[in-house]
């Protein structure tokens, strides 16, 4: 077997179903907020369309490029939802159809690392786990960029050694974040690619919570958008992932995209018509109809502005924690640790939190996730309004020292 497999550490559920082993919850009906798949009802025109071209595509191979049809969907989508310039993304170039993110986050970095130099792979902490096991499969070392409340939730660039650049190949991004819903503006963007030119590394951004958000007027920037915005109209070393799944509900059915850099991408295509992992056809026509649609996406947001505004007021005064920029996860800080915070509401309330610290590596000694949890809101109003309402009963009837906190001010991770 493959040596680098014993580098990979238990995934974050399979340590949470460990701490939460031998522990037997109340008799109440059991309501998850640890695992972030989305339960809005999927469109219809989505099914529609898989419907309409199942039978013809069970009937094919599918191409690895997918069909123009495709491409173009996303090309015109990237230009209308980042104000590219007009005929900027070149879709038989510049776009390639993934089957859903989390297999391209992964494999992408195993097509572009170098390996006969050193290889550093960067990313924020806490952070998706991908891009850890990514790394080390793909034999580089994980460098880890550290997220916490004094900035913001964002990644401490500042921190990062001029060595340390010098030896990076790959950074992963993710803004929106996961778990931190904090959004890297477009300044920052920008100030990574000139770091990527200058240091000679390639930007993997995943954005797949991008079209979250709460305020319909400032959507979240992308990096495409800051490269085209400073003249890389050519986007190089700038790579973005998009997905359907949290987009337009349909987590099942594994469908995303892959665009920036045409050189990049075209080494990209090679490795994956050799991986074997072409996007089904009756999904491709399924995804055009998704990405031609804005309509469901934007009633998608509104379901989560109301729950956000109902669970928040909830939790008001007891928990420290605020409205993230975008996403649909909350990250409060705990008032006790965060393993006992998650293994307490569990037994006492039956609702499953993810600790943060299984989401985060330790960093000069510290583990930016410990101390939070990850609450996804991604259930019916009437669950996550319940979850709300036992969580604040937990947090009320824990010992006076360790009971609710005023929220700090947030910066622009937190609101």
């Amino acid at each position: 077997m493959n040596p680098d497999l014993d580098k990979l550490q238990p995934y974050p559920f399979e340590k949470l179903t460990a701490l939460l082993a031998g522990v037997t919850p109340p008799d109440k009906t059991p309501i998850a907020l640890s695992i972030g798949e989305p339960k809005h009802a999927t469109p219809a025109l989505i099914t529609a369309a898989l419907q309409e071209h199942l039978a013809k595509g069970l009937a094919s191979y599918p191409l690895t490029k997918g069909i123009p049809a495709l491409r173009e969907a996303i090309g015109d989508w990237l230009c209308q939802r980042f104000t590219l310039p007009p005929h900027t993304i070149d879709p038989d170039r510049h776009v390639l159809p993934v089957n859903g993110t989390r297999e391209a986050l992964f494999s992408f970095a195993q097509a572009v690392i170098d390996r006969r130099r050193p290889a550093l792979v960067m990313s924020p902490n806490p952070f998706y786990q991908i891009y850890e096991g990514a790394a080390l499969l793909a034999g580089a070392a994980p460098h880890f960029i550290p997220c916490t409340r004094d900035n913001a939730y964002l990644p401490d660039f500042d921190a990062v050694s001029a060595q340390a650049w010098d030896d990076c190949q790959l950074l992963y991004l993710c803004s929106p974040g996961n778990p931190t819903g904090a959004v890297i503006p477009l300044q920052t963007l920008q100030r990574l690619i000139d770091l990527a030119e200058r240091h000679d590394f390639i930007i993997a951004s995943d954005e797949c919570y991008s079209e979250i958000y709460f305020d319909e007027s400032d959507p979240p920037a992308g990096l495409l958008q800051a490269a085209a915005a400073m003249g890389n109209t050519d986007f190089r070393r700038c790579v973005v992932f998009h997905s359907l799944s949290k987009r337009s509900n349909a987590p099942g059915l594994r469908s995303g995209f892959v665009a920036g850099d045409a050189d990049v991408l075209a080494g990209y295509l090679r490795y994956r018509t050799y991986h074997g992992c072409a996007l089904p056809l009756q999904h491709q026509h399924a995804s055009i109809a998704a990405w031609r649609d804005e309509t469901h996406v934007r009633e998608n947001r509104r379901l989560y502005r109301e729950k956000f505004d109902a669970v928040l007021e909830i939790l008001e005064g007891t928990l420290d924690v605020g409205r993230p920029q975008a996403g649909f996860y909350l990250w409060p800080h705990t008032p006790l640790g965060d393993e006992a915070f998650a293994r307490g509401l569990f037994e006492r309330q039956h609702v499953t939190v993810l600790p943060g610290r299984y989401l985060s590596r330790d960093s000069d000694g510290v583990n930016p996730g410990a101390g939070h949890v990850r609450m996804a809101l991604v259930a019916s109003m009437d669950e996550c309004v319940e979850a709300a309402r036992r969580i604040r009963a937990f947090v009320t009837c824990q010992p006076s020292d360790t009971g609710p906190v005023a929220p700090s001010p947030g910066g622009r991770g937190m609101g």
